[in-house]
C-alpha cells in the first residue's frame, strides 16, 4: 500500500494514477495531522510525501516521520512534478523497498543459520564426550545417541538450504 500525502487538489488523480501504475492501494492524506493517522493504523510500503509540507510545518513532519515505520519515503515538489515523474519516483522507490527487504531477510537467514549451526555443533560435542563417559546406563546412552542423531540429521537439513 501506498501512502500520498499533499494537500494538492490533483491529491486524488495523484493517487489514482500511482494506483493504476503500481497495482497496489493508494491512500489520499491532504495533511501531515491526517498522514500520522494513517501509519498508525496501516503499513506502507512508500510514502510520497509533499516537499511543501515538510518546509511549512516542521514540527508535524518530525511527527509524521517518527511514524513511517518501514515505509520508503519519497519526497516531491507537487508544484512542479508531473505524473509521470510521481509515478517513476514511486517505482522507484518500491523497486528499491523491495531490494533492501530482501537483503535483510537474506542477512537475517544466514545468521539465523550460522548461529543454529554452532549450537548443533556444541550439541553434536556434548553428545559424543557424553557417550565416551565410561558406565553410562544403556537407556541413557541410547537417549543420548537419539539426541546426536537428530541434530546430525538438523544440521544436514540447514547444509541443504
Amino acid at each position: 500500500m501506498i501512502l500520498l500525502i499533499t494537500p494538492s487538489a490533483r491529491g486524488q488523480q495523484c493517487a489514482e494514477s500511482l494506483h493504476a501504475a503500481t497495482g497496489k492501494e493508494t491512500r489520499w492524506a491532504q495533511n501531515l495531522q491526517e498522514a500520522v493517522t494513517l501509519l498508525r493504523e496501516q503499513a506502507y510500503s512508500a510514502a510520497i510525501i509533499d516537499q511543501f509540507l515538510l518546509e511549512t510545518e516542521p514540527q508535524e513532519s518530525e511527527q509524521m516521520l517518527e511514524h513511517l515505520g518501514t515505509a520508503f519515503p519519497v519526497y516531491l515538489n507537487f508544484a512542479v512534478t508531473g505524473m509521470e515523474r510521481l509515478v517513476r519516483e514511486t517505482r522507484s522507490a518500491l523497486h528499491r523497498r523491495q531490494r533492501e527487504e530482501f537483503a535483510a531477510k537474506r542477512a537475517v537467514k544466514e545468521q539465523m543459520r550460522s548461529e543454529m549451526c554452532e549450537t548443533l555443533t556444541a550439541m553434536l560435542l556434548s553428545c559424543e564426550l557424553a557417550m565416551s563417559v565410561p558406565d553410562v546406563p544403556v537407556p541413557a546412552f541410547e537417549k543420548i545417541r537419539a539426541i546426536d542423531s537428530l541434530a546430525r540429521e538438523l544440521r544436514l537439513r540447514l547444509q541443504v538450504n
